[in-house]
């Protein structure tokens, strides 16, 4: 997987990294402890998009990795397990901006929603909640946080999404053979798109939720395709009501070394671009996925479209995780 220049922009941050703000707001919840470290690399973990830490999806935070190369970026990763941790490579805590990367077991990747959640979850728990800007590799996000019934909440604004459709033959065609799928299990009403808020995912709306919590791909098959076009997931939805703007979804993620994501905040925003593309957001709406229940790690995000605006916000909650071996 390939990491995506960043675009002419704000001015980047310098090399130089200061320490962080160890100083709580009195409205935040108290900072977790370090859950676990790699070598010397001190890793929290949060599950993002859920408020259990049963659920959502898992995610590596890194506050300070000033000091670490790609190589021992992508060990970390590959350590953790996770499909992403995120590393904070250089900071400015009087501004609140951030340079952050992010690495799956496999490789860097572009852009990750769930692990951008998660560290903006872990900064509001130590530095007191509010907006946050990071620094990424497709660009700048901003990322508000809030608190909610006790719980940090945060929403990204992603990039500027867009989607396109995808060609039958060279990409389609593959995915539904590598998926066990044929084209009469597909929703004819949310046509197969490549969308855009970061990176690219293959959009495939499928008829039936049974089919989807039946998933059994070819793993060998979708990761050489993916490789392939650049894709970060496939992202398999299912519309749960005709009147109203709901989904179910599975993120297949082969070239990230894991099987499957249980929340993918990258492919809800790009998947915000895809309604827009389509002519479905006539009007300020929200819009509820849910994913990770046929993984046993129900997750809920939110995502917030705009007629007239390209960006899409995306919220959930992070919770921390319990540490390994208590």
């Amino acid at each position: 997987m390939t990491t995506q220049t960043p675009p002419t922009g704000p001015t980047p941050l310098p090399d130089t990294v200061q320490s962080p703000d160890p100083v709580a707001s009195p409205e935040t919840p108290e900072s977790p402890d370090a859950l676990q470290s790699s070598g010397t690399v001190e890793v929290l973990r949060y599950s993002a998009f859920t408020s259990d830490p049963a659920g959502g999806n898992p995610a590596g935070v890194v506050l300070d990795a000033a000091d670490l190369d790609d190589a021992r970026m992508l060990g970390v990763a590959a350590e953790v397990g996770y499909s992403e941790t995120a590393f904070i490579t250089a900071q400015d805590t009087a501004a609140r901006r951030y340079r952050l990367r992010y690495f799956s077991p496999r490789g860097e990747v572009a852009f990750c929603g769930h692990a951008t959640i998660a560290t903006a979850v872990a900064l509001a728990a130590r530095t007191g909640t509010g907006e946050l800007l990071f620094d990424t590799p497709v660009g700048e996000i901003r990322v508000g946080t809030s608190l909610v019934d006790g719980l940090i909440r945060a929403t990204l604004t992603s990039v500027p999404a867009h989607s396109r459709p995808a060609e039958d033959t060279t990409q389609v065609e593959p995915a539904l053979r590598a998926l066990h799928w044929t084209r009469d299990d597909l929703d004819d009403s949310l046509p197969p798109h490549i969308a855009f808020a970061g990176n690219d995912h293959l959009v495939l709306g499928v008829r039936s939720r049974a089919q989807l919590a039946a998933l059994d791909y070819d793993f060998d098959a979708l990761h050489d395709l993916m490789r392939h076009h650049g894709w970060t997931t496939v992202h398999l939805v299912h519309r749960t009501a005709p009147d109203r703007l709901d989904f179910s979804a599975r993120d297949p993620f082969p070239v990230g070394g894991v099987v499957e994501d249980p929340a993918t905040g990258a492919a809800a925003a790009a998947f915000g671009g895809y309604l827009r593309a389509l002519g479905l957001v006539t009007e300020p709406l929200r819009v509820h996925i849910r994913q990770g229940e046929d993984m046993g790690r129900p997750s809920d995000l939110y995502v917030d479209l705009h007629p007239d605006d390209p960006r899409v916000r995306v919220s959930g909650q992070a919770v921390p995780l319990p540490s390994q071996g208590r």
